[in-house]
């Protein structure tokens, strides 16, 4: 039946197909079949995203199709996530290295750094900028792509991470600019000030990653899970995060879901949830003045959830 596919259009339509009926489930960058399928089988080709439309009705050599064929078959069967399977991923319009060392870049933070993290930073003055853990390293160094004039600093925890994330440094030619350290938050830190800090950390609940699909389990649970509702780490993160901000710094975090736990717990807090172009998506920011005027609720809250 498959003899009949020849374009890469065709192998687009056959694969999209395929994935619609096997009920894959489609988080990681994409959100439907039709993507998911244009991202396995243009990387699969050694072709961008952005390929012009004429293209599509190029021929596969036979070796290409037994390659396209066979990653079809393995993101249904096994259900990796295409960026695993073909080794890359697209991140605020770049491309990053992908595999198992940490999870597959997708956050709305790509917007921000998109769009100068207007209005956040309107009028603001930034030298330092830290991604706070980085996994990959892809909202780092797109910060350090899209404003060259910054030193930014990216920080994990897990040694496989970063060593994923100083290749994607190799291979976006920023090593001048990005520094990779490794440091539990900020405890490897001391002494550095930031203008700007960003993070998207772990903030998956132990219920929500208990029933997350099969494509999930293949990235690693440290980058994924933050205690019973998510905060554990983000409370740290607001906790000690004062400290490494200058004056005027701001803080940036993405807590998805745990958004609503983290305002029942902290109702005092004046975070701003940042709109997106499809609305909310659970990011806030918080000036350092805040932190430091609601500093002790935000410790009590902090050392409650250490000592439980």
């Amino acid at each position: 039946m498959t003899a009949e596919l020849a374009s890469i259009i065709d192998f687009i339509r056959y694969g999209a197909s395929r994935f619609s009926a096997a009920g894959l489930t489609f988080g990681h960058s994409h959100d439907n079949p039709i993507d998911e399928a244009t991202h396995l089988v243009l990387a699969s080709l050694h072709l961008p995203p952005d390929i012009p439309p004429a293209y599509g009705a190029g021929k596969l050599t036979a070796e290409e199709r037994t390659r396209v064929l066979n990653l079809i078959e393995r993101r249904i069967t096994e259900r990796l996530p295409v960026a695993y399977l073909v080794g890359e991923t697209w991140f605020a319009g770049m491309k990053f290295k992908s595999d198992r060392r940490a999870l597959v870049p997708r956050s709305p933070i790509a917007e921000l750094i998109e769009s100068g993290f207007t209005p956040w930073l309107d009028g603001r003055h930034v030298e330092r900028a830290l991604d706070l853990c980085t996994g990959s390293g892809c909202i780092g160094i797109a910060m350090a792509e899209y404003n060259p004039h910054w030193q930014v600093d990216i920080v994990d925890i897990s040694d496989d991470a970063l060593s994923l994330a100083r290749e994607n440094v190799a291979f976006q030619h920023v090593g001048e600019r990005v520094e990779v350290l490794h440091s539990d938050l900020f405890a490897g830190l001391k002494g550095r000030k930031y203008d700007l800090i960003v993070s998207n950390p772990p903030y998956v609940t132990e219920d929500e990653y208990a029933a997350l699909p099969g494509e999930y389990t293949h990235e690693p649970k440290l980058g994924l899970t933050s205690g019973e509702d998510g905060l554990d780490i983000c409370l740290r993160m607001l906790d000690e995060a004062a400290d490494f901000l200058s004056e005027d710094g701001l803080l940036i975090v993405e807590v998805g879901e745990s958004e609503h736990a983290l305002m029942a717990l902290l109702p005092e807090v004046p975070f701003v949830w940042i709109e997106f172009k499809v609305g909310q998506m659970g990011v806030f920011a918080v000036e350092r003045r805040d932190l430091i005027e609601h500093a002790d609720a935000i410790h009590t809250a902090a050392m409650a959830r250490f000592r439980g």
